[in-house]
């Protein structure tokens, strides 16, 4: 009689082996769909699910290296071979300057002056590659239309929100006002003011450290068509040219056109001065002029404004309730930002020194380090269409990430 063979249990490791191999099919089959060519124009109205099914795709795709024993993450060493490449780099950045019809700004710079320019896309192509392979969530890092700028150039021209040391900024906060804690059992899984038509165009700010004065019209603008039911664009050039408050506790902080400000600095000025004017009536320039206030219209007027608790359930409960949110945030991430769902793993909570809008939050984003479903912010940027997910940043939500939940601020009675 032959003896009965016993049925052996799995092993953990042939269990692991099952499930990658699985995911890595469900990924080849989705990357052949989502790599077709969509014929929607517009982002905003590519379905959900095809967002989140290429969010998931590029995810997989950078991040299953380190099940195979690869010591370095292939985005850097591909990284490092074009940096020690001088032929192919410099092809890398003749691609890059027809990208983003940067021929024109070129023309005149000297052969060192070009040859600079080749190095820092070179060592900025190296610090994408490392941010990719920090970064925790779906976002893809690499050439965007900052990419031959070193990060010093870049804050400069391109960020502006005053930096605070926490105790400066706990000090700041208590003594404008906390909004009152909101219930947030019934806060829906996911939300976005695009859609009820809150949130005017993406705009940009250009070389000019003014996102300050964006996120503070934003919020505004939000606030504005939620209680009278017109969306009106607001004049960032006016809190630029005629606003110059400071805290008079912390001097430094003050609001200073293209050298940067503070939204509720801002939101002080306009409840002093009676309003902010209309867009149309004083278009933005991106440089500091003689304040015109008194020429323009006025299109929106505030009453009030509140810092929202930093507990994350509290601020959606605050968007929900109020509107888009200005907040301050750290940039260092967002230079390199293609799109996808940013986790940074490594980013200063407390140097906040850009200033942007969150519009919204999604439950559906992917985190592949632990393969699972990753909740994010969805934020509004002033950098023109042309940066991010059409001039959107997503962000993880509830970990604090590079200090999105340190200072926001909700804008009231609005009119």
């Amino acid at each position: 009689m032959r003896p009965r063979m016993r049925k052996s249990k799995p092993t953990t490791t042939r269990v692991v082996l099952a499930v990658v191999l699985a995911t890595m099919t469900a990924t080849a089959r989705a990357a052949r769909i989502i790599d077709e060519p969509t014929t929607n124009p517009e982002f905003l109205m590519q379905s959900t699910l095809t967002r989140l099914m290429r969010s998931y795709v590029d995810a997989a795709r950078s991040s299953t290296s380190w099940l195979f024993g690869e010591r370095e993450h292939p985005a850097v060493r591909r990284a490092k071979a074009l940096t020690r490449d001088a032929g192919k780099l410099e092809a890398a950045f003749e691609e890059f300057l027809d990208a983003f019809d940067k021929r024109a700004e070129y023309a005149d710079k000297t052969v060192e002056e070009y040859a600079r320019r080749v190095k820092i896309f070179g060592e900025n192509m190296l610090r994408a590659a490392t941010q990719q392979a920090n970064d925790r969530g779906s976002a893809s890092h690499g050439v965007t239309m900052f990419s031959d700028l070193t990060p010093e150039e870049f804050a400069e021209r391109y960020l502006g929100h005053v930096k605070m040391a926490s105790e400066e900024r706990a000090k700041y906060r208590e003594t404008r006002g906390v909004a009152p804690r909101l219930p947030t059992k019934k806060l829906p899984e996911e939300f976005d003011w695009r859609f009820k038509g809150a949130v005017t165009r993406v705009k940009d700010q250009g070389m000019c450290g003014s996102c300050w004065t964006f996120s503070t019209t934003g919020a505004i603008e939000g606030a504005h068509y939620i209680a009278t039911g017109k969306l009106v664009e607001l004049s960032e050039q006016q809190l630029v040219d005629c606003d110059v408050g400071c805290d008079p506790d912390i001097p430094y902080a003050c609001d200073s056109g293209c050298n940067g400000g503070l939204p509720s600095n801002a939101m002080e000025y306009i409840i002093e001065h009676g309003g902010v004017d209309t867009e149309k009536s004083y278009p933005y320039v991106g440089e500091k002029g003689e304040c015109k206030a008194s020429r323009g219209k006025v299109g929106a007027t505030l009453s009030n404004f509140s810092f929202v608790d930093n507990d994350e359930e509290q601020m959606a409960a605050a968007l929900v309730e109020y509107g888009p949110l200005s907040i301050g945030i750290n940039a260092a991430w967002m230079q390199s930002y293609i799109g996808g769902v940013a986790c940074p793993w490594l980013c200063d909570t407390e140097a906040l020194d850009h200033g942007v809008l969150i519009v919204g939050y999604g439950s559906s984003g992917f985190a592949p380090v632990r393969w699972a479903p990753e909740p994010y912010w969805i934020i509004k940027n002033s950098w023109s269409p042309a940066w991010g997910e059409g001039g959107y940043y997503r962000i993880c939500k509830d970990k604090g990430s590079c200090g999105v939940n340190n200072m926001v601020v909700a804008a009231h009675g609005v009119r």
